[in-house]
């Protein structure tokens, strides 16, 4: 049989068609498949790649940290290197109130520990979320998911979770002195990467601390903290995906003082095996280190203003009748069509072309380009000219069969 057979038939599926590449080798924004084609990795594996495939300070920084040593105990009671030197490194650019760091596998699992905190803490129970968000998939951070056809099959799910429209006066006061927690994203990934409102995140901020809730900011997608964009400080902040370096790696951050709480009535009030493992955290450590180099050299291809820079080549190039807008900030931007079969055709053709991304889970009539940072101004105009030329193809085919 054949690897797409035995990948079929034996590794669970999560859709009845998936993508089904077979990659041999990653780096840099590209991507070969077994028959040596080169891809492009628009998405960053999903927001996890934002340095890049293949860095050679990550790769050299798990090795070492296999020779020294792997998996030694569960969580939390033996010190170990790696994760104390990424936990302070990363408090270190976070405001004076986030500074204790539990680190998890996943951003899901930092969505969950953040809950049960949140309800520690307050002494409440009820937890407000907003629709088109997401936050994971186990069963409570599926509650706090912001969609009942993702949520409809797995009921009955976590009780007193709230949803609300994001970046409304009505959701705020939706926030009451019954409220333990806010969970919020900054920018609505899935949505179709959309930016809250800077007046209204400030305002939540405001009307969760005159009710005693705790705000929690699901930063997970983004990769780094947006929110500082806003003048708005969390409560308690969560992060994922690119935190690991490649590896999985998540972490619900918050003060030493709210930390606290875990540890006693009861004792070990949050635990896990493998959370903060040391390869892990060896590898997000490095990746992390090559984002601040980047960001502080001279021409940084992740300084903010170059980013941004980075965004608007993108705009600029990607002009075509068929693309009704582009939302999103940074390079985290969705493109819209008018339809979600037209999108679907168009991301499958794109692949086929050599450009590997996909649509939203709440905007499936958007495409997502959210390419590792380290992207070329060149790259983004030859990348941006093979999309239109799938666009034209694709848009030609449409109108030709009506």
């Amino acid at each position: 049989m054949t690897n797409r057979q035995l990948f079929l038939q034996h590794v669970a599926q999560t859709s009845p068609a998936p993508i089904g590449l077979e990659i041999t080798r990653a780096e840099g924004i590209y991507m070969w498949d077994v028959q040596g084609k080169q891809y492009v990795d628009l998405i960053s594996g999903f927001s996890v790649m934002n340095i890049g495939h293949g860095n050679e300070r990550v790769k050299q920084a798990i090795k070492q940290q296999v020779d020294d040593y792997m998996h030694l105990l569960v969580y939390g009671e033996i010190i170990e290197t790696p994760q104390v030197q990424y936990a302070k490194k990363l408090t270190e650019h976070l405001p004076s109130t986030l500074d204790c760091v539990y680190f998890t596998n996943s951003g899901t699992e930092a969505c969950e520990g953040a809950m049960k905190l949140a309800k520690r803490v307050t002494g409440r129970t009820q937890i407000l979320a907003f629709n088109n968000a997401y936050h994971g998939s186990t069963q409570g951070a599926l509650s706090l998911m912001g969609g009942e056809y993702w949520r409809n099959a797995y009921r009955p799910l976590l009780p007193d979770v709230l949803h609300a429209d994001f970046n409304t006066e009505a959701a705020l006061q939706d926030i009451t002195c019954y409220t333990a927690a806010v969970v919020a994203e900054v920018v609505q990934a899935e949505a179709g990467a959309r930016p809250a409102r800077r007046a209204w995140l400030q305002a939540l901020r405001q009307r969760c601390t005159d009710v005693g809730a705790l705000l929690i900011f699901d930063e997970i997608q983004t990769s780094l903290w947006a929110f500082e964009q806003y003048g708005v400080v969390p409560d308690i902040l969560l992060l994922g995906k690119a935190l690991g370096g490649g590896l999985p790696l998540g972490a619900f951050i918050a003060s030493w003082q709210h930390m606290q709480q875990l540890t006693f009535n009861p004792v070990l009030g949050h635990i896990s095996t493998f959370a903060g493992h040391p390869v892990c955290c060896a590898a997000g450590l490095a990746g992390f280190e090559v984002l601040l180099q980047l960001a502080n050299s001279e021409g940084a291809s992740h300084s903010f203003g170059a980013v941004l820079q980075q965004e608007q080549l993108f705009r600029q190039h990607l002009q075509h009748p068929a693309i009704q807008a582009i939302h999103g900030r940074g390079l985290l931007l969705a493109v819209e069509f008018a339809s979600p079969a037209l999108c679907q055709r168009i991301c499958h053709a794109a692949v086929q072309a050599g450009l590997v991304t996909d649509w939203f889970l709440f905007a499936p009539h958007c495409l997502r380009i959210a390419p590792p940072l380290v992207m070329s101004a060149a790259q983004i105009e030859e990348v941006c000219q093979l999309l239109l030329s799938v666009i034209a193809a694709v848009a030609s085919d449409s109108a030709a069969s009506h």
